[in-house]
């Protein structure tokens, strides 16, 4: 598809910066959405693009996010945070849970409820981009309230793809390892995950996976299929 208006969510830095800017890049206007409003603003001067701050887990946020920002193509539903407690889900407190959840799962769903109803009214070849994680589609013994988020989020890109089926929107659902964002010092450049989930939204591919964790994705299926104890998962090493 040809990407002409973009919204990004969670564009203040990281994934979502990297988006705006590869959007930018491409001649593509972009509506910048982040709860920071320093940091949102930043990135609007710098990218000259438009800015709405924005709580993507109120669902009356998004709406005028969406209400600013007709005629977009293509809606990069990205926000998220990490919480504070990544230790075993019992030792996650009442108030992370909700938190995440509000934020990783809310802002998706108040996403979609804003967006699909407008790109499908429009008619138009369209796209949803959701930001999820590797640890939404493997399970470790930790990671909080945001593991268990991210698992949810594939689950919502999922359904969203089945009820759109047969329509002009396609939706595309990022899981990258780690990457180098505000959430964390180490792992890929922002840019490199950003260009290849533009790519996988212009052939139309469902899920953008980091290289070597296919077996290990396969295994979890396995293991869920056949009753089997889970173990823990590791990346594929084999040549």
């Amino acid at each position: 598809m040809d990407i002409t208006s973009a919204v990004v969510t969670g564009a203040a830095s990281g994934i979502g910066r990297a988006l705006a800017t590869r959007l930018r890049s491409t001649g593509a206007r972009v509506v910048l959405a982040d709860v920071d409003e320093a940091a949102l603003a930043g990135a609007a001067a710098e990218l000259r693009a438009d800015a709405v701050r924005t709580d993507v887990s109120d669902a009356a946020q998004m709406e005028a996010l969406a209400a600013a920002a007709p005629g977009a193509d293509l809606v990069c539903l990205n926000a998220g945070i990490v919480g504070r407690d990544l230790g075993a889900p019992w030792e996650v407190s009442p108030e992370d849970w909700d938190r995440v959840f509000a934020v990783n799962v809310g802002g998706v769903v108040n996403g979609l409820r804003a967006f699909v109803p407008r790109l499908l009214a429009a008619g138009r070849p369209a796209h949803i981009l959701i930001t999820a994680s590797l640890a939404g589609l493997v399970t470790f013994p930790t990671g909080g309230a945001y593991a268990a988020s991210k698992h949810a989020v594939v689950a919502l890109a999922e359904q969203a793809a089945l009820s759109l089926a047969g329509t002009p929107v396609g939706v595309t659902v990022l899981c990258p390892a780690l990457v180098r964002t505000a959430m964390s010092p180490d792992g890929e450049d922002p840019a490199a995950i950003a260009e290849q989930a533009l790519a996988a939204v212009r052939a139309g591919t469902f899920t953008v996976v980091p290289d070597g964790w296919a077996t290990g994705i396969t295994r979890r299926g396995q293991w869920l299929a056949t009753g089997a104890q889970p173990d823990m998962p590791t990346a594929d090493t084999r040549p």
